[in-house]
């Protein structure tokens, strides 16, 4: 049963908002053509988050307290099979698992590292824009976790952080506290956040 009326649903898109698991304030807004699918979107949030695609993943349908209620689907099955543990990705519409408004997956990376992402529709429209190539990046926040050790810390970075450390008694205050302790170093950058209106990040 589909939350889109079968007139919509040539033209329709579907927006999703993915969250990482640890930080609802990192996320990636994706747009998505109906009959698009998991895989689809597997491989553009895997991009959107910079990571190098070489693992397997999975979604799973989610209730709304976020707590795995349904089937899963998996990128390395191949086809989907009667009483099969997981169903196929690549032949797996989005849309056709799409029955409420605020639709939820659960989205996991990495088998071995468990990168858990939060994955809710929160619009549909009923027209595409013009030339834009889907699925595709709406909408950047927050700084993209680090698939391996540190992000993009480069030596430059550091000298920066360091001179703020030396110089800016209110920077400490407002990023990292009185004590200036050096595990809140990372929060002092905010982040990225912008919007992408242009162009397609798959």
């Amino acid at each position: 049963m589909l939350y889109l009326k079968t007139t919509d649903h040539i033209m329709a898109i579907l927006r999703f908002r993915v969250y990482w698991e640890e930080d609802d304030q990192t996320y990636r807004d994706i747009e998505l053509q109906v009959g698009q699918t998991f895989m689809d979107l597997h491989q553009c949030i895997v991009k959107a988050f910079e990571f190098d695609g070489k693992h397997s993943a999975s979604f799973f349908e989610s209730n709304d307290k976020w707590e795995r209620s349904g089937r899963e689907f998996n990128s390395e099955v191949l086809a989907n099979k009667k009483d099969a543990p997981a169903l196929s990705m690549t032949k797996t519409p989005v849309s056709a698992l799409i029955s409420v408004p605020d639709q939820k997956f659960i989205y996991v990376y990495d088998p071995a590292k468990k990168w858990s992402f939060l994955v809710e529709l929160i619009g549909v429209s009923k027209e595409e824009t013009f030339r834009r190539v889907y699925p595709f990046v709406l909408r950047k926040e927050g700084l993209a976790p680090a698939q391996y050790g540190i992000k993009g810390v480069s030596v430059d970075k550091i000298m920066e952080i360091e001179e703020k450390y030396d110089l800016g008694a209110d920077e400490m205050a407002e990023g990292f506290g009185n004590e200036g302790e050096g595990e809140g170093e990372s929060s002092s950058e905010g982040g990225e956040s912008y919007t992408e209106d242009t162009g397609s990040d798959y």
